[in-house]
This record gives C-alpha cells, sequence and structure tokens, in this order.
C-alpha cells in the first residue's frame, strides 16, 4: 500500500488526506494545529502535532519512506518553502505544493517541489476545460506526470476498433481499459444498468455507443483526443 504525506489541514490539505484514504492509500498528516489534527486522526494512519519547519522533529517522524508529499499550508508560503526544502533533504519525492501566485511557485520549484499548484489558476483551467472538453469525465495525475483519464466515447469513434482509430499515433496516448454500460436483469426480475470493464482492450476490440475510454497520455495530447485534433 502507498503512503503519502500531507502537510497541513486547510481544506485543501484536508481534502486531499481524505481522498487519498479513500482511494486505499496510507496517509500521514502533520500540522501545527493540534485541533486540526484532532479532526482528521481518526480518518488517517498516522497524524502527528508538529512543525514542519523543524527539521530535527521532521526526521524524527521517520518519514522518510513516504512514496510522495503534498504541502497545503495556505498563504503560509515561507512555511511551506522551508518545508519543501526539508522533505527534498530527507529524500521525499515527488513533492507536491501549492503556492498562491506564480513567484511563490517558482521558488518553491526550486528549493525541490516537483510540481507546483496554483490552486486559482488551476480551477479557472478546469472550469475552462470543462466547458471544452466534457468528454473528459475524470482525470488523476500520475507521479510520472502523465494522465490517466476517463473519456466520453465521441461518435466519431463508434463502431470502429482500436485498431482502426490508432489512438497511439494519431493522439500519443494508450487505451488501458474500455468500461461498457450493460443491462442486466437482477434476482427479482427487474433491469439495470451495470458497468462492464474490458482491462485488456485487444486492437480488434470495437468501440460502442456510451463507451468509456481509460487512457494514459500526457494532458495535452488528451485533450487533443477529445478535441479531434490528433494527426491525420
Amino acid at each position: 500500500m502507498p503512503q503519502y504525506g500531507v502537510i497541513g489541514l486547510g481544506t485543501f490539505g484536508r481534502k486531499v488526506a481524505i481522498t487519498l484514504t479513500e482511494k486505499g492509500a496510507s496517509v500521514v498528516v502533520i500540522d501545527k494545529n493540534s485541533e486540526k489534527i484532532e479532526e482528521i486522526k481518526d480518518k488517517v494512519d498516522v497524524a502527528l502535532v508538529m512543525d514542519s519547519t523543524d527539521e530535527e522533529s521532521m526526521r524524527g517522524a521517520e518519514i522518510e519512506n513516504l512514496d510522495g508529499a503534498v504541502i497545503a499550508l495556505g498563504d503560509d508560503q515561507e512555511q511551506a518553502i522551508l518545508t519543501t526544502a526539508i522533505l527534498r533533504r530527507i529524500g521525499i519525492s515527488p513533492i507536491i505544493a501549492r503556492a498562491i501566485d506564480s513567484l511563490y511557485a517558482h521558488v518553491l520549484n526550486i528549493v525541490g517541489a516537483d510540481k507546483v499548484i496554483i490552486i486559482e489558476e488551476q480551477m479557472g483551467e478546469d472550469v475552462a476545460m470543462r466547458l471544452l472538453a466534457p468528454e473528459i469525465l475524470e482525470k488523476v495525475v500520475l507521479t510520472t506526470g502523465h494522465i490517466l483519464a476517463e473519456v466520453a466515447a465521441k461518435k466519431e469513434f463508434v463502431g470502429k476498433s482500436i485498431k482502426d482509430l490508432d489512438f497511439r499515433k494519431r493522439f500519443g496516448v494508450n487505451i488501458i481499459a474500455i468500461q461498457k454500460k450493460v443491462s442486466k436483469i437482477d434476482d427479482e426480475g427487474r433491469a439495470f444498468q451495470a458497468t462492464e470493464v474490458n482491462d485488456l482492450p485487444g486492437p480488434e476490440d470495437k468501440i460502442e455507443e456510451n463507451d468509456t475510454l481509460v487512457v494514459v497520455g500526457s494532458e495535452p495530447n488528451i485533450e487533443d483526443l477529445v478535441m479531434q485534433k490528433g494527426k491525420k
């Protein structure tokens, strides 16, 4: 089971910690506010009241084997910068940090953050993409920097095989699964919709109406896929 650290329990950090836990990860949270730790301690594996800028205490917490960390310290950017540098010295990677503007984002990158999120900018991008590419149903950023996304099959894909569509060549993405809606009857004779997953789709498998494609690729390539900007 992967284990991640979340430093800072504001709205953003708390949501990250709980979501990671719900998705099956082991989570260590750190905050110097004991009330915030008390509120979340039963929802995560480890909850520590600690000043994340105290390197000796951080090393004493034995967090060097974390599979990654999220620094969610809100507007306290000095603390975020110091915490990032400490985590980098400890050897934790990847480090994802929240910044309030591009200047702090640049500094966080310099001191060791692998990825920096400016929440307001990210929200703006997400809203715009929901308008431009509503076919992207869900997406997850992988540690490699690639995106795993669930994409509603476009009508142009229906009736064609994976080989015919040549997603990798045209769009630079790989199809790793196809989710299909199927009608079934329960034990009491009632009809219901279920989802069947083909997690090993072959080149001859065809895309059907209402299919959801699970794809992996860079974010620009996935956007090209849903906007039909791939190579002909």
